[in-house]
C-alpha cells in the first residue's frame, strides 16, 4: 500500500481566523492524482495553499508527507496560476527553472553545473529544451506554464500542487503537461490539480473532490462527475459534463 502523501481530516481552512472552506476530508496516496473541481471562489486554491502551509487549518488537521504542511514544503512543488506572474520578468526560461533549485541548496552556495544540468533536463521533460535561452516573457502562455512546471520539477518534489495549470494554454501545451503529470504519477509523485475542465479531471484523476464553500463529495471520477453531484456542488452555473452535455445547475 502506497504511503499517504496528503491528508485533511475534518478540516476547516481559511485566512486570518476566518474559515472559507469547511468539511475537508481527503486522503491522497503517493502516485495518485487528485483533481479539485468547483466554480470560481469555491476553495480550490485554498486547499492548495493549506497544503503549502500558506492558508490556515482552523479546525481539524492537515498532514503532508507525514509532517505539518510548513515542514514538508521543501519536498512539495508548486505551480501557481499563470496570470499571477509578471510575463515581463527579464529572465530566460532556464533561469526561471533554476530558481526551483534554490530551496535545495544553501543560501551561500551558488548554483552548480549539476543544478544547471537538472534545469535543462526539466525543460527537456516539458518539451522546451530548445527555448532554454528564450526570455520568459516572450514565450506563449502555454510555454510559460510549462516552464513553471519545469521549475517545480527541478526541486524533485514528492508532492506536486498545480493551481489551474490548463487555463489559457494551447492544445499542444495541455497535451505536454498531461503527459508529464502521468509520468510523474507512475513514478510515485502525488499530484493535486485544480481545474474547471471536467474532462481533464475525468481523464487524469484517481480522485475528484467537488468543492464550493465546503467539500461536497470526493471519490473516483465516475462517482463524482455525475449530473446530480455537480448540481449539488454548483449553484447557478452552467457545467459541461465530460460527455459534452451542458447542464444548468441551480440550488
Amino acid at each position: 500500500m502506497a504511503p499517504v502523501a496528503l491528508r485533511f481530516s475534518g478540516a476547516g481552512l481559511g485566512y486570518r481566523g476566518t474559515t472559507v472552506l469547511r468539511d475537508v476530508d481527503l486522503e491522497l496516496p503517493a502516485g495518485q492524482v487528485l483533481a479539485l473541481v468547483g466554480p470560481n471562489g469555491a476553495g480550490k486554491s485554498t486547499v492548495i495553499k493549506a497544503a503549502l502551509g500558506l492558508a490556515q487549518v482552523i479546525t481539524g488537521t492537515a498532514d503532508v508527507l507525514g509532517r505539518s504542511p510548513a515542514r514538508a514544503r521543501g519536498e512539495t512543488g508548486y505551480v501557481p496560476q499563470l496570470d499571477s506572474l509578471d510575463p515581463d520578468f527579464p529572465v530566460a526560461a532556464h533561469q526561471v527553472v533554476l530558481m526551483g533549485r534554490y530551496q535545495r541548496i544553501p543560501w551561500w552556495r551558488p548554483t552548480s553545473a549539476a543544478d544547471r544540468r537538472l534545469a535543462l533536463e526539466a525543460l527537456e521533460r516539458v518539451g522546451l529544451a530548445d527555448r532554454a535561452r528564450t526570455r520568459f516573457g516572450v514565450l506563449s502562455g502555454g510555454q510559460r506554464q510549462r516552464v513553471l512546471i519545469a521549475r517545480a520539477l527541478v526541486s524533485q518534489p514528492r508532492l506536486l500542487l498545480l493551481d489551474e495549470p490548463f487555463n489559457g494554454v494551447d492544445a499542444t501545451s495541455q497535451m505536454a503537461i498531461l503527459a508529464v503529470l502521468t509520468d510523474l504519477a507512475v513514478a510515485g509523485t502525488a499530484i493535486v490539480v485544480s481545474t474547471h475542465d471536467l474532462s481533464v479531471a475525468r481523464d487524469i484523476a484517481d480522485v475528484v473532490c467537488l468543492l464550493n464553500g465546503r467539500q461536497w463529495t470526493a471519490g473516483p471520477p465516475p462517482e463524482t462527475l455525475t449530473a446530480d453531484r455537480l448540481r449539488d456542488a454548483y449553484g447557478g452555473h452552467t457545467v459541461i459534463l465530460p460527455d459534452g452535455r451542458d447542464i444548468l445547475v441551480e440550488l
